[in-house]
């Protein structure tokens, strides 16, 4: 099973970019597709980017096409979101998560493992 950890998270202006990174460990992680979603206070958890197994084929939110890119290095063991332009709606805590297929998903029942998240507020 693999345990998934995010970090890089913060405080930023409006206009400002973060990268996260969520790094996994304790499974092989290029056996897993890997997704971030993000939950704003009062809010469901809503999808923000998924990636497949090998990084070849990624999917976004509509909400954040053009200015968020999702990647991946298995070398690493790790999944990054950069994030730029970001907007005081952005704000949320972001969770990555992984599911065991090479495919990616855009929904969130279908990962069966999760880190802790790591809130990004953007300020105006």
């Amino acid at each position: 099973q693999v345990q998934l950890a995010e970090s890089g998270g913060g405080l930023v202006q409006a206009g400002g970019s973060l990268r996260l990174s969520c790094a996994g460990s304790g499974g092989t992680f290029s056996y897993y597709a890997m997704g971030w979603f993000r939950q704003a206070p009062g809010k469901e958890r809503e999808f923000v980017a998924a990636i497949s197994y090998s990084g070849a084929i990624t999917y976004y939110a509509d909400s954040v096409k053009g200015r968020f890119t999702i990647s991946r290095d298995n070398a690493k063991n790790t999944v990054y979101l950069q994030m730029n332009s970001l907007k005081p709606e952005d704000t949320a805590v972001y969770y990555c998560a992984a599911r065991s297929t090479v495919v990616a998903s855009r929904q969130a029942n279908e990962y069966g493992y999760w880190g802790q998240g790591t809130q990004v507020t953007v300020s105006s």
